[in-house]
Protein backbone atom coordinates (compact mmCIF):
# COMPACT_ATOMS: atom_id res chain seq x y z
CA UNK A 1 0.00 0.00 0.00
CA UNK A 2 2.94 2.24 0.70
CA UNK A 3 4.30 1.73 -2.62
CA UNK A 4 1.01 2.80 -4.36
CA UNK A 5 0.79 5.87 -2.04
CA UNK A 6 3.93 6.45 -2.99
CA UNK A 7 3.63 6.29 -6.56
CA UNK A 8 0.06 8.64 -6.52
CA UNK A 9 1.82 11.74 -4.30
CA UNK A 10 5.20 11.83 -4.12
CA UNK A 11 6.34 10.73 -7.68
CA UNK A 12 7.39 13.43 -10.04
CA UNK A 13 6.39 13.92 -13.90
CA UNK A 14 8.76 14.21 -16.38
CA UNK A 15 7.89 17.68 -18.66
CA UNK A 16 9.58 17.45 -21.95
CA UNK A 17 8.64 20.85 -22.72
CA UNK A 18 8.55 22.69 -25.99
CA UNK A 19 11.72 22.02 -27.42
CA UNK A 20 13.57 18.65 -29.04
CA UNK A 21 14.93 19.84 -32.08
CA UNK A 22 18.63 20.47 -31.37
CA UNK A 23 19.96 23.88 -32.79
CA UNK A 24 16.50 25.53 -32.96
CA UNK A 25 16.63 25.27 -29.00
CA UNK A 26 18.24 28.77 -28.21
CA UNK A 27 16.22 30.77 -30.47
CA UNK A 28 12.70 29.02 -29.92
CA UNK A 29 13.75 29.58 -26.13
CA UNK A 30 14.94 33.34 -26.44
CA UNK A 31 12.07 34.30 -28.88
CA UNK A 32 9.15 32.65 -26.04
CA UNK A 33 11.04 34.47 -22.65
CA UNK A 34 11.00 37.77 -25.05
CA UNK A 35 8.00 37.31 -25.81
CA UNK A 36 6.99 36.93 -22.24
CA UNK A 37 8.59 39.53 -20.57
CA UNK A 38 7.22 42.18 -23.07
CA UNK A 39 3.88 40.48 -21.87
CA UNK A 40 4.46 40.87 -18.64
CA UNK A 41 5.79 44.47 -18.88
CA UNK A 42 2.32 45.44 -21.34
CA UNK A 43 0.14 43.93 -19.32
CA UNK A 44 1.66 44.85 -15.63
CA UNK A 45 2.07 48.27 -17.24
CA UNK A 46 -1.52 48.51 -18.40
CA UNK A 47 -2.66 47.68 -14.72
CA UNK A 48 -1.10 50.55 -13.61
CA UNK A 49 -2.26 53.03 -15.64
CA UNK A 50 -5.95 51.84 -14.94
CA UNK A 51 -4.99 51.89 -11.54
CA UNK A 52 -3.49 55.53 -11.33
CA UNK A 53 -5.73 57.20 -14.15
CA UNK A 54 -9.31 57.84 -12.67
CA UNK A 55 -10.54 58.48 -16.12
CA UNK A 56 -9.88 55.09 -16.70
CA UNK A 57 -11.87 54.13 -13.20
CA UNK A 58 -14.98 52.64 -15.41
CA UNK A 59 -16.62 49.26 -16.02
CA UNK A 60 -14.64 48.58 -18.80
CA UNK A 61 -11.50 48.87 -17.83
CA UNK A 62 -11.91 47.38 -14.67
CA UNK A 63 -12.81 44.04 -16.38
CA UNK A 64 -9.57 44.82 -18.50
CA UNK A 65 -7.30 45.30 -15.77
CA UNK A 66 -8.79 41.95 -14.54
CA UNK A 67 -7.71 40.52 -17.80
CA UNK A 68 -4.40 42.12 -17.73
CA UNK A 69 -4.03 40.14 -14.24
CA UNK A 70 -5.20 36.96 -15.65
CA UNK A 71 -2.26 37.07 -18.55
CA UNK A 72 0.26 37.87 -16.11
CA UNK A 73 -0.78 35.00 -14.16
CA UNK A 74 -0.71 32.77 -17.06
CA UNK A 75 2.28 33.39 -18.06
CA UNK A 76 4.06 33.28 -14.55
CA UNK A 77 2.11 29.58 -14.50
CA UNK A 78 3.81 28.46 -17.41
CA UNK A 79 7.34 30.08 -19.10
CA UNK A 80 9.53 29.89 -15.68
CA UNK A 81 9.03 25.98 -15.64
CA UNK A 82 9.62 25.83 -18.85
CA UNK A 83 12.67 27.78 -18.92
CA UNK A 84 14.01 26.35 -15.99
CA UNK A 85 13.62 23.01 -18.07
CA UNK A 86 15.29 24.02 -20.75
CA UNK A 87 18.34 25.59 -19.25
CA UNK A 88 19.32 22.87 -16.78
CA UNK A 89 17.68 19.95 -18.91
CA UNK A 90 16.37 18.42 -15.67
CA UNK A 91 13.01 18.27 -16.86
CA UNK A 92 11.26 16.93 -13.70
CA UNK A 93 7.66 18.46 -12.23
CA UNK A 94 7.01 17.67 -8.80
CA UNK A 95 3.35 15.82 -8.53
CA UNK A 96 2.31 18.96 -6.46
CA UNK A 97 3.55 22.00 -9.16
CA UNK A 98 1.75 19.34 -11.72
CA UNK A 99 -1.63 19.79 -9.87
CA UNK A 100 -0.95 23.35 -9.23
CA UNK A 101 -0.28 24.02 -12.66
CA UNK A 102 -3.51 22.03 -13.82
CA UNK A 103 -5.71 23.87 -11.65
CA UNK A 104 -4.11 27.39 -12.37
CA UNK A 105 -3.91 26.98 -16.19
CA UNK A 106 -7.58 25.84 -15.78
CA UNK A 107 -8.99 28.70 -13.33
CA UNK A 108 -7.36 31.64 -15.54
CA UNK A 109 -8.58 29.68 -19.23
CA UNK A 110 -12.44 29.53 -17.51
CA UNK A 111 -12.21 33.28 -16.28
CA UNK A 112 -10.77 34.52 -19.42
CA UNK A 113 -13.41 33.12 -21.39
CA UNK A 114 -15.94 34.54 -18.93
CA UNK A 115 -14.76 38.15 -18.66
CA UNK A 116 -14.54 38.27 -22.31
CA UNK A 117 -17.81 37.82 -22.57
CA UNK A 118 -18.49 40.38 -20.01
CA UNK A 119 -16.80 42.64 -22.09
CA UNK A 120 -18.59 41.96 -25.20
CA UNK A 121 -21.77 42.91 -23.08
CA UNK A 122 -20.39 45.74 -21.50
CA UNK A 123 -19.31 47.54 -25.48
CA UNK A 124 -23.06 46.04 -26.21
CA UNK A 125 -24.57 47.48 -23.27
CA UNK A 126 -22.61 51.00 -23.89
CA UNK A 127 -22.92 51.21 -27.76
CA UNK A 128 -26.49 50.31 -27.86
CA UNK A 129 -27.90 51.51 -24.83
CA UNK A 130 -25.82 54.10 -23.76
CA UNK A 131 -28.75 55.92 -21.20
CA UNK A 132 -29.14 52.86 -19.21
CA UNK A 133 -25.33 52.14 -19.22
CA UNK A 134 -24.64 53.30 -15.38
CA UNK A 135 -27.56 51.36 -13.77
CA UNK A 136 -26.67 48.18 -16.26
CA UNK A 137 -22.77 48.58 -15.96
CA UNK A 138 -22.92 49.71 -12.17
CA UNK A 139 -19.76 48.60 -9.99
CA UNK A 140 -22.08 46.03 -8.28
CA UNK A 141 -22.98 44.02 -11.40
CA UNK A 142 -19.18 44.56 -12.85
CA UNK A 143 -17.90 43.63 -9.34
CA UNK A 144 -20.08 40.66 -9.18
CA UNK A 145 -19.45 39.27 -12.74
CA UNK A 146 -16.13 39.37 -11.83
CA UNK A 147 -16.51 37.73 -8.59
CA UNK A 148 -18.97 34.82 -11.18
CA UNK A 149 -15.71 34.06 -13.03
CA UNK A 150 -13.18 33.75 -10.86
CA UNK A 151 -15.48 31.51 -8.46
CA UNK A 152 -17.02 29.06 -11.23
CA UNK A 153 -14.10 28.46 -12.81
CA UNK A 154 -11.95 28.07 -9.64
CA UNK A 155 -14.82 25.30 -8.67
CA UNK A 156 -14.21 24.04 -12.06
CA UNK A 157 -10.90 23.55 -12.03
CA UNK A 158 -10.74 22.50 -8.56
CA UNK A 159 -13.23 19.35 -9.43
CA UNK A 160 -10.99 18.20 -12.31
CA UNK A 161 -7.64 18.92 -11.07
CA UNK A 162 -8.95 16.96 -8.10
CA UNK A 163 -10.71 13.92 -10.45
CA UNK A 164 -7.72 13.96 -12.97
CA UNK A 165 -5.16 13.36 -9.89
CA UNK A 166 -6.57 10.68 -8.23
CA UNK A 167 -6.26 8.49 -12.01
CA UNK A 168 -4.05 5.65 -12.39
CA UNK A 169 -1.18 6.90 -13.97
CA UNK A 170 1.04 4.78 -16.32
CA UNK A 171 4.78 4.27 -14.47
CA UNK A 172 6.73 6.61 -17.33
CA UNK A 173 5.13 9.40 -16.10
CA UNK A 174 6.09 11.41 -19.26
CA UNK A 175 4.35 14.33 -20.01
CA UNK A 176 4.59 15.68 -23.88
CA UNK A 177 3.86 19.32 -23.04
CA UNK A 178 5.60 22.14 -21.80
CA UNK A 179 3.06 22.66 -18.49
CA UNK A 180 0.43 20.78 -16.95
CA UNK A 181 -3.06 20.46 -18.27
CA UNK A 182 -5.76 18.17 -18.44
CA UNK A 183 -5.40 17.24 -22.09
CA UNK A 184 -1.97 16.59 -21.43
CA UNK A 185 -2.27 14.39 -18.14
CA UNK A 186 -4.80 12.60 -20.21
CA UNK A 187 -2.65 9.86 -22.29
CA UNK A 188 -1.05 9.10 -19.09
CA UNK A 189 -3.94 7.49 -17.35
CA UNK A 190 -4.33 3.94 -17.41
CA UNK A 191 -8.04 3.20 -17.75
CA UNK A 192 -10.94 4.33 -20.49
CA UNK A 193 -11.16 7.92 -19.83
CA UNK A 194 -14.04 8.47 -22.33
CA UNK A 195 -16.97 8.87 -19.73
CA UNK A 196 -14.65 11.93 -18.32
CA UNK A 197 -13.49 13.09 -21.92
CA UNK A 198 -17.41 13.82 -22.37
CA UNK A 199 -17.43 15.90 -18.46
CA UNK A 200 -14.93 17.92 -19.88
CA UNK A 201 -16.50 18.21 -23.41
CA UNK A 202 -19.32 19.26 -21.38
CA UNK A 203 -17.59 22.15 -18.57
CA UNK A 204 -15.58 23.36 -21.95
CA UNK A 205 -19.25 23.97 -23.77
CA UNK A 206 -20.42 26.00 -20.80
CA UNK A 207 -16.98 28.14 -20.39
CA UNK A 208 -16.15 28.52 -23.48
CA UNK A 209 -18.65 28.23 -25.95
CA UNK A 210 -21.10 30.32 -24.41
CA UNK A 211 -19.45 33.25 -23.47
CA UNK A 212 -18.33 33.21 -27.35
CA UNK A 213 -21.95 32.83 -28.58
CA UNK A 214 -22.72 35.88 -26.72
CA UNK A 215 -19.80 37.79 -28.08
CA UNK A 216 -20.97 37.41 -31.52
CA UNK A 217 -24.61 37.98 -30.88
CA UNK A 218 -23.72 41.14 -29.46
CA UNK A 219 -21.36 42.22 -32.19
CA UNK A 220 -23.51 41.18 -34.68
CA UNK A 221 -26.30 43.17 -32.90
CA UNK A 222 -24.38 46.44 -32.60
CA UNK A 223 -23.61 46.34 -36.49
CA UNK A 224 -27.59 45.63 -37.54
CA UNK A 225 -28.77 48.56 -34.82
CA UNK A 226 -26.90 50.98 -36.63
CA UNK A 227 -25.62 52.75 -33.88
CA UNK A 228 -21.81 53.70 -33.22
CA UNK A 229 -21.32 51.34 -36.41
CA UNK A 230 -17.79 52.42 -37.00
CA UNK A 231 -16.96 53.15 -33.43
CA UNK A 232 -17.96 49.30 -33.09
CA UNK A 233 -16.50 47.87 -35.50
CA UNK A 234 -12.95 49.51 -34.73
CA UNK A 235 -13.17 48.22 -31.48
CA UNK A 236 -14.94 45.02 -32.02
CA UNK A 237 -12.93 43.78 -34.97
CA UNK A 238 -9.65 43.78 -32.77
CA UNK A 239 -11.64 41.92 -29.60
CA UNK A 240 -12.85 39.55 -32.08
CA UNK A 241 -10.20 38.85 -33.46
CA UNK A 242 -8.01 38.46 -30.21
CA UNK A 243 -11.35 36.15 -28.56
CA UNK A 244 -11.59 33.65 -31.46
CA UNK A 245 -7.63 33.04 -31.03
CA UNK A 246 -8.00 32.34 -27.64
CA UNK A 247 -11.65 30.52 -27.90
CA UNK A 248 -10.59 28.84 -31.13
CA UNK A 249 -7.58 27.42 -29.65
CA UNK A 250 -8.83 26.23 -26.25
CA UNK A 251 -11.45 24.45 -27.78
CA UNK A 252 -9.29 22.73 -30.38
CA UNK A 253 -7.64 21.49 -27.36
CA UNK A 254 -9.96 20.82 -24.66
CA UNK A 255 -13.09 19.26 -27.04
CA UNK A 256 -11.44 16.31 -29.12
CA UNK A 257 -10.99 13.36 -27.59
CA UNK A 258 -7.19 12.55 -26.53
CA UNK A 259 -6.62 9.75 -28.82
CA UNK A 260 -7.04 12.49 -31.87
CA UNK A 261 -4.27 14.77 -30.30
CA UNK A 262 -0.93 15.22 -31.81
CA UNK A 263 1.82 16.07 -28.94
CA UNK A 264 3.79 18.38 -31.40
CA UNK A 265 0.24 20.06 -32.47
CA UNK A 266 -0.91 20.73 -28.96
CA UNK A 267 2.32 22.41 -28.06
CA UNK A 268 1.53 25.04 -30.67
CA UNK A 269 -1.79 25.43 -30.16
CA UNK A 270 -0.46 25.96 -26.78
CA UNK A 271 1.71 28.90 -27.48
CA UNK A 272 -1.59 30.87 -28.89
CA UNK A 273 -3.63 31.01 -25.75
CA UNK A 274 -0.62 30.92 -23.25
CA UNK A 275 1.66 33.18 -24.66
CA UNK A 276 -0.14 35.08 -27.97
CA UNK A 277 -3.48 36.17 -26.49
CA UNK A 278 -1.87 37.54 -23.40
CA UNK A 279 0.93 39.23 -25.66
CA UNK A 280 -2.00 40.51 -27.74
CA UNK A 281 -4.24 41.61 -25.17
CA UNK A 282 -2.76 45.18 -23.59
CA UNK A 283 -1.90 46.23 -27.18
CA UNK A 284 -5.04 45.87 -28.61
CA UNK A 285 -7.34 46.61 -26.39
CA UNK A 286 -4.79 49.96 -24.95
CA UNK A 287 -2.78 50.63 -27.43
CA UNK A 288 -5.05 52.11 -29.94
CA UNK A 289 -7.24 53.63 -27.57
CA UNK A 290 -7.01 57.14 -26.79
CA UNK A 291 -7.94 57.42 -22.75
CA UNK A 292 -5.13 55.26 -22.44
CA UNK A 293 -2.56 56.61 -24.76
CA UNK A 294 -3.89 59.83 -22.49
CA UNK A 295 -3.10 58.32 -19.23
CA UNK A 296 -0.07 57.32 -20.25
CA UNK A 297 1.21 60.59 -21.45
Amino acid sequence: AMKTENQTFGAEFILLGFFQYGQMNTVLFVTIVGLSSVTLMGNIILIHLIRLDTPLHTPMYFLLSQLSFIDTMHISTTVPKMAANFLSNDKTITSLDCKIQTFVVLTLGGTEALLLGFMSYDRYVAICHPSHYPVLMSKTICLSMVTCAWASSSINALIHTLYVFQLPFSTSRIINHFFCEVPSLMPLVCQDTSQYEYTVLFSVLIVLLLPFMAILASYVYQMSSGKGQTKAISTCSSHLIVASLFYGATLSTYTRPHTLHYPEEDKVVAVFYSIITPLLNPFIYSLRNKEVMGARK
